[in-house]
């Protein structure tokens, strides 16, 4: 048992001297751990960073792989790409003192991807994994009337509850960003709530503005949309926009013409959880334990979707 002061997710990692945090969606997800990444190195851990990757690193020279699915991209890495989220992260590092050292994880099925990330926690000899989410879609459980874009994310989950060992921990941020694709954040939060009883919940806490490590995100966030000019992130600038203390239809990128953003303090809090808890509560985990290609996920999914009930959208009443 805790105390209220001190929060269950950092109680887990009190003893880890050598941590990685990895984002699970791939894009820009690794962006949505930096604050939780660098309030760990300014405690003294020792951080290693990581990514899904949307990038194109099937062209990477030899030397940048670690092992097989796992580069390692530094601030030079494959200069003439224009999308690289992983080496813009690199090089916002280098700028601010920290190590610059981002491993991109190849954008593929859960077997293959375990095994990346074996290596990748041998290598440093990992004492804890945190996976992190810009947004919800990884807390759906399958039978939900909208997954959002559970493919990468679910298929990171997978991948780590095959690893034991280090401690795994989950952690969402940007709550409300996925309406777009579909999530229901009503049936987000009864999720949230099984999860409180199954004892895999270990609660919430804000990244706040005058905080070191939300100036640093912000700061980071700025970087990355001058880097990716026509590709910026969209949840990560919702994020900011909400820990900057923006509201409602906040437009900070002509990607979201059309559409009616809903920013709001919510966006800013860390939903903390036990991955192995989040990990039963998937229905479909079992289906894509021996895939190699994301496209075997994808339909792994949709045939789990053609039989199971759907729960219907569930409105938040206020």
């Amino acid at each position: 048992m805790t105390t209220l002061h001190a929060h269950p997710l950092f109680d887990r990692l009190a003893s880890a001297r050598r941590i990685l945090v990895a984002g699970a969606g791939g894009g820009f997800d690794i962006y949505a751990g930096l604050p939780l990444a660098l309030s760990l190195m300014h405690q003294g851990k020792e951080v290693q960073l990581a990514n899904l990757t949307f990038s194109a690193v099937e062209g990477l020279p030899l030397e940048s792989w670690a092992a097989p699915d796992l580069a390692v991209i530094t601030p030079d890495t494959s200069p003439h790409q224009p999308y690289f989220p992983e080496r813009a992260l690199a090089r916002w590092l280098t700028l601010h003192g920290y190590p610059n050292t981002v491993h991109a994880l190849a954008r593929v099925g859960v077997q293959p991807l375990r095994a990346a990330y074996r290596a990748l926690i041998e290598r440093h000899d990992i004492d804890a994994v945190v996976l992190v989410d810009g947004g919800t879609d990884i807390l759906m459980r399958g039978d939900e009337s909208g997954l959002g874009t559970p493919e990468e994310d679910l298929t990171s989950v997978a991948a780590l509850a095959g690893i034991e060992g280090p401690e795994r921990l989950v952690v969402s941020i940007g709550f409300g960003v996925d309406a777009y694709h579909g999530v229901s954040h009503g049936l987000v939060l009864e999720n949230i709530a099984a999860l409180e009883r199954a004892g895999a919940y270990l609660g919430a806490f804000s990244v706040p503005r005058t905080s070191r490590e939300g100036a640093l995100f912000l700061d980071a966030v700025a970087h990355a949309q001058e880097q990716t000019a026509d590709h910026p992130s969209i949840v990560n600038g919702s994020i900011a926009a909400a820990v900057r203390g923006e509201f409602g239809d906040v437009q900070f990128t002509s990607r979201t013409k059309g559409s009616e953003l809903f920013v709001n303090p919510l966006m800013a809090l860390y939903f903390a959880f036990e991955l192995d808890g989040l990990a039963r509560q998937c229905l479909y985990l079992d289906r894509i334990e021996d895939t190699h290609l994301m496209r075997q996920v994808s339909s792994a999914i949709e045939m789990f979707r053609e039989e199971v009930r759907q729960r219907p959208p569930r409105r938040i009443p206020h």
